[in-house]
């Protein structure tokens, strides 16, 4: 499955929200939405400044990272920015492309 990396910055209402919850509650959450769209979560990690949280998730496709942004975000508590990443072996595969480019001015 591909994996990516969700930088989670939260607005004034979702940390009014993580104040009155607490942290694992948050992660608990995390952990029951990726069960319940065949996403695994690999790492939950709040952090100091921005953005405020960290997930790394191995998900079936785009489309539901995508999905899962999209409803984060509408709900007005976080915004959510996908990272998709690369294994080594894919940026190997890249290497190996012909890429017919001329930068500006050459």
């Amino acid at each position: 499955m591909p994996k990516y990396l969700q930088k989670v910055r939260y607005t004034q209402q979702g940390i009014r929200g993580l104040l009155e919850d607490g942290g694992s509650k948050r992660r608990d959450m995390a952990q029951a939405v990726a069960d319940g769209l065949g996403v695994r979560l690999e790492a939950f990690y709040f952090a100091f400044g921005d953005p405020d949280a960290y997930l790394a998730v191995d998900a079936p496709d785009d489309e539901t990272v995508t999905a899962v942004s999209l409803a984060i975000t509408a709900a007005g508590g976080a915004v959510v920015e996908n990272v998709k990443l690369l294994e080594p072996s894919q940026v190997d595969d890249a290497t190996r492309k012909t890429v017919n480019y001329r930068p500006p001015g050459a």
